[in-house]
């Protein structure tokens, strides 16, 4: 949640850094209301001490004789009073709290300006896009000519916009998910297997909800969802708590299944793997100290290039400008593999710093000894997008007859297969 005191005491420089991102969030009517609440406090509070000095002066004046019938009459009119203010003040305290929640992460000052994708910020490259000596075929057709999706029997199981991978490709699928968790858990991050459900509290913990809610699975009757990344669980496995310093930075891993609408994405990316409803993923999270959480922030996306390096996968990592972060972040790395069917890069991780805005909502802090409990800093990645990884490989490994070979990292986790027939 956005931090009303930076509101309040930063207003023209909050909303010189939100409007960045391209969009007005009429900041003006949290003036209005905070405005309007201050008041309405005061008069209470006004009240109050009228109420605390008369009830001293009662006794008192009983002790020396006198009427106190009048001053009992005030007394329980300041009590009404004050009675019919609360539900105004909780009102107006519950409105301030859903503007909050509509307001986006103001984006650091790393940031670069723009609006949308086409602006954001080439920061390196590894590896030179593939070449090849003939026409290379898109990931849908090689897995489909080898057998290994299934995407018309995905269809008959559930509908459109999901996939069903068999033999060999599963295996490439598993894999891939214990090559990534082993290089994770050797970074020193702790591996977690959460639940694949989650509940409405722990999605407005992480920023999910309200901003995402049509793009969510809500299972009916009931307060829960299906994930949509494993960084709703993770950044949860600490709401509420108050955390010993000495033992932060906190990194996690986990390997989940996630499940997304995608509603605001029809007709992009729609035949293969790039954009399902539900794809695996693995994803690294990390609580961190303020002062140190961005430099958290580059080891966090090197660990997860080190993955595509391992991979022999060609990526670029590019700054997001403000237009194309995410409600909850304050700064984005996206590493984009190559795609040779494209042409062009392709997203297959964000890794982001979200500062204090989740630990803020979900009520995550640390102290150092005897000292005053401070929000810490999430951060979190995809270490990687299994599905388009899976894509990228088909893709970048493709031989002129359609087959793949396996990457040298891979072969062990394959038990021996070097190349998909």
């Amino acid at each position: 949640m956005f931090d009303i005191k930076t509101l309040r005491e930063n207003f023209e420089e909050t909303k010189t850094r939100l409007a960045k991102r391209g969009k007005d969030y009429q900041l003006e009517r949290f003036e209005s209301m905070d405005k309007r609440r201050r008041e309405l406090m005061s008069e209470s509070e006004q009240m109050k001490a009228k109420q605390n000095a008369a009830s001293k002066r009662i006794p008192e004046m009983k002790k020396a004789g006198e009427d106190t019938a009048s001053l009992m009459a005030e007394m329980k009119e300041l009590s009404e009073a004050i009675k019919a203010l609360e539900p105004k003040v909780r009102e107006i305290d519950e409105e301030v709290e859903k503007f909050l929640m509509g307001i986006p992460n103001t984006p650091h000052e790393t940031v670069p300006e723009g609006l949308d994708e086409t602006q954001n910020v080439e920061v390196r490259k590894w590896g030179e896009p593939t070449a090849f000596s003939f026409e290379p075929k898109p990931h849908w057709d090689l897995g489909e000519g080898l057998g290994i999706f299934d995407p018309t029997t995905a269809v008959k199981i559930t509908g459109s916009r999901f996939i069903m991978l068999r033999g060999n490709g599963a295996r490439l699928q598993r894999a891939l998910i214990n090559f990534m968790l082993d290089r994770h858990t050797t970074h020193g991050y702790e591996e977690i297997m959460p639940p694949y459900i989650a509940n409405r509290q722990s999605m407005i913990g992480t920023g999910q909800l309200p901003d995402k809610e049509e793009d969510m699975y809500h299972l009916s009757g009931t307060d829960y969802y299906l994930i949509p990344t494993a960084e709703v669980p993770l950044t949860n496995i600490h709401r509420e708590e108050i955390i010993d310093g000495a033992t932060l930075p906190v990194y996690y891993c986990a390997y989940t299944p996630s499940f997304r609408k995608e509603a605001g994405a029809a007709g992009r990316d729609t035949r293969g793997l790039i954009r399902v409803h539900q794809f695996d993923k693995v994803e690294v999270f990390k609580l961190a100290r303020p002062e140190n959480s961005y430099e958290e922030l580059e080891k966090l996306t090197a660990d997860a290039e080190d993955l595509l390096q391992k991979l022999g996968l060609p990526y670029r990592v590019v700054n997001l400008c403000a237009g194309d972060l995410g409600f909850s972040n304050s700064k984005t790395y996206d590493l984009e593999v190559w795609m040779p069917s494209y042409n062009r890069y392709v997203e297959i991780s964000s890794c982001s710093n979200y500062e204090a805005f989740q630990s803020r909502r979900a009520g995550i802090r640390f102290k150092d000894g005897g000292g005053k409990p401070v929000f810490a800093h999430t951060l979190n990645g995809s270490g990687l997008a299994i599905t388009r990884t899976i894509a990228a490989i088909l893709e970048n490994y493709q031989q002129q007859d359609g087959s793949i070979k396996i990457p040298q990292a891979l072969i062990p986790y394959m038990g021996g297969v070097t190349e998909l027939t």
